[in-house]
Parts: structure tokens; sequence; C-alpha cells
């Protein structure tokens, strides 16, 4: 039964390995490509501190609206959540990812579409242009600059 254990535990460690390398494996465009797939999936799940965790402390962001940082992004938006307000739908498609020379760096641009049912139950949905500068800091890829900008309706 002892042997029986170890020899899991043994073949659970090679596997977790293995996994480990071949995450650590994956290019810099392919690490932004699940990043955002990550922050995109947490924004439209409503999950809050992930979609957050994806952002740097230095957080630039320009919005329609105009420009803010993060702390007072984390403070409007979770304002609008605990609002009543919530994302019901999200997909972006289109995406490019651009990887600096030294692969510290990448911009990733796409356009999205987001449905938020707002806290009196109307929904808006809208389009938009968003490009996300990222930087590799301390091994993990962040958020340093946003633009969101709507894309117009055709007439």
């Amino acid at each position: 039964m002892a042997g029986n254990r170890e020899s899991f535990a043994m073949t659970r460690a090679i596997l977790l390995t293995a996994v480990l390398l071949i995450c650590a494996a994956a290019s810099p465009e392919q690490q932004v490509r699940d990043a955002e797939k990550a922050i995109n999936d947490a924004y439209a799940a409503n999950d809050l501190p992930t979609y957050f965790s994806y952002y740097a402390p230095d957080l630039r962001a320009l919005y329609p609206e105009g420009p803010t940082n993060l702390p007072d992004y984390i403070k409007s938006w979770t304002a609008t959540i605990k609002s009543g307000a919530k994302m019901v739908g999200f997909a972006d498609h289109g995406m490019v990812v651009q990887v600096s020379p030294s692969g510290d760096a990448a911009v990733a641009s796409y356009q999205a579409t987001a449905k938020q049912l707002n806290a009196d139950k109307s929904v808006t949905t809208e389009n938009f242009n968003e490009t996300d500068v990222w930087f590799k800091r301390k091994g993990a890829w962040k958020i340093v600059e946003i633009h969101y900008s709507e894309i117009p309706e055709k007439k």
C-alpha cells in the first residue's frame, strides 16, 4: 500500500513538473493571449478580485469618460456591480498581439462586444475597440495601460 502511495506521489510530481515546463515554454505572445482570455473571462463572470489582479498598480486607463487609475477604477466598477448591475455577455474578436523584441512588453488590441444587465434591469450592449499594454514584471504579465473606445453605430 505504501509503495502505491509513493508511486502515485512520484507520478503526480512528474506530471506537475511537466505541466510547469510546458507553461513556462509558452511564447510571450501566447502568454499574453492566455492572460487576455483570463482577464476577459473574469470580467464576463463578474469576478472582480481575479479581474483586477491583472492590472498593474500604476495602471493608466483611457475611457470615453476620461482617464483614470487603478484605485479609482476599482472603486467605480465595484460600486457598479454592488448596485446590482452585472456583465451578462462578453465576446472579443480580431485580437492582434505584438511583443517587444525583449519579450517583456506587449500590446494586445481587439474589438469586443459587452452586454451588461443594469441595476434597473435594462440591458446595455456596447461594441468597442480595446488596446491593452502589458509589461512582464517579476515574472507576471500586468496591464499598465488600457485604451477603450466605443465603436459608433452604423447609420
